[in-house]
């Protein structure tokens, strides 16, 4: 197998995980290689490699639920099974505790199903986001490629935010085509099942499962009487547009995307691709959700 290792850059633990790691795969006839920023953050240079996160076997992320929104960044949308190995607190996507990764590591390896590793993938939706800039006009002498319509993607959700303190900004929302309203608010999450327990749930929205499809369109801080959440059907398509002179920010899964000005448009679909995740038994989203907000059983 080519196995890529993800870590994260301020956990100490992640350094001797990445070893032990690369140890055992060696030791069993694998490859692997960590991105270059990675392995500079945390001095494992003899582990850097330019190659395309794409063509990898297997993804190993050692960290949070930030170190996996990465590694599915870095996979832009190819199907390559992320084993997520829990290094801080409890998170929502990661599974595998430290001291049972190279025991997972022989699970995968040994295959699927009940006779052989006893692992399964959990495939996730994702959202694609589309920003057109409202000046299309072409500069003298050809086509401007910052102008250009950009496609990202993001597993939890995109973000549009007033970009100046104090103030609200204006936005058109309209579905398949047909206009909405228009929300004046702090901004607008489009959010998917797996980013209901981000932002989304911060804003008040609702807890949606992970195994659902859907796209939540909701409000942040409205300064209008509705306020509520929207939960769409994910062949349905929500198109924002910037309305009046106050700049909005883009963030895709909270990396900062992309500054948009009156008449910029975002539009977000249920994308083609997905998140794979490998799971070793059942795993019970509600019980998650439960130990992280230490709820009680009665």
């Amino acid at each position: 197998m080519k196995v890529l290792l993800v870590a994260h850059h301020q956990r100490p633990e992640a350094v001797a995980l990445v070893r032990a790691a690369v140890s055992w795969l060696h030791g069993d006839g694998h490859s692997c290689w960590m991105p270059p920023h990675d392995a500079d953050a945390l001095d494992l240079d003899d582990l850097a490699a330019e190659t395309d996160p794409r063509v990898a076997d297997l993804v190993v992320s050692l960290g949070g639920d930030g170190t996996m929104l990465r590694a599915v960044q870095l996979l832009d949308g190819a199907p390559v099974p992320i084993i997520g190995v829990n290094v801080g607190l409890l998170g929502y996507l990661t599974e595998v505790e430290p001291q049972a990764m190279t025991a997972a590591l022989e699970r995968f390896v040994a295959g699927p199903g009940p006779d052989a590793g006893d692992w399964d993938l959990e495939r996730r939706m994702m959202v694609d986001i589309e920003i057109g800039q409202a000046d299309t006009t072409p500069p003298a002498g050809g086509t401007d490629p910052d102008r250009s319509p950009r496609v990202l993607r993001a597993l939890n959700e995109g973000v549009l935010e007033k970009q100046e303190p104090g103030h609200t900004v204006r936005m058109q929302v309209m579905i398949d085509g047909a206009p909405f309203t228009s929300y004046a608010a702090d901004g607008l999450i489009v959010a998917t099942p797996t980013g209901s327990t981000a932002y989304s749930l911060s804003a008040r929205g609702p807890v949606v499962s992970p195994r659902h499809r859907a796209l939540l369109l909701t409000p942040v801080s409205p300064h209008m009487l509705f306020d509520r959440t929207l939960v769409l059907d994910p062949e349905e398509t929500v198109e924002v547009q910037v309305m009046g002179h106050r700049p909005v920010v883009l963030s895709v899964d909270g990396r900062r995307a992309a500054s948009l000005g009156e008449g910029d448009t975002v539009r977000f679909t249920a994308s083609s691709a997905e998140a794979c995740f490998v799971r070793f038994g059942r795993r019970r989203f509600h019980q998650i959700l439960k130990t992280k907000f230490g709820l009680a059983d009665r």
